[in-house]
């Protein structure tokens, strides 16, 4: 399985960005789809997560901010990010799993926000 990422850049502060993860196969049957980021220094964590029921689940810093959302139609997983900060600034990645085989990796998307 390939995630692909897009979306990431560079933004100012209070800034929009949405990332796009397109997987090489079906995501309908995917029990979760998420993103995760790693900024320099620091541990990569969890940012947000959709179940295929559509139950997601957030980080407490970006609660209000971001919204995840699952196009399985597409085979794409969206994390729209607003009102950005200097602190979003990592690594970001996607990632999908599957209970029958596993979880899969894409490769990151850099998101800079600075002024």
């Amino acid at each position: 399985v390939q995630l692909q990422a897009s979306g990431g850049g560079l933004v100012l502060p209070g800034g929009s960005l949405r990332l796009s993860c397109v997987a090489s196969i079906s995501t309908v049957s995917s029990d979760v789809m998420g993103w995760y980021r790693q900024a320099p220094g620091k541990q990569r964590e969890l940012v947000a997560s959709m179940r295929k029921n559509g139950n997601a689940n957030y980080a407490d810093s970006v609660k209000g901010r971001f919204t995840i959302s699952r196009d399985d139609a597409k085979n794409t997983v969206l994390l729209q990010m607003n009102s950005l900060k200097p602190e979003d600034t990592a690594l970001y990645y996607c990632h999908a799993f599957w209970i029958s085989t596993g979880g899969f990796w894409g490769q990151g998307t850099e998101v800079t926000v600075s002024s």
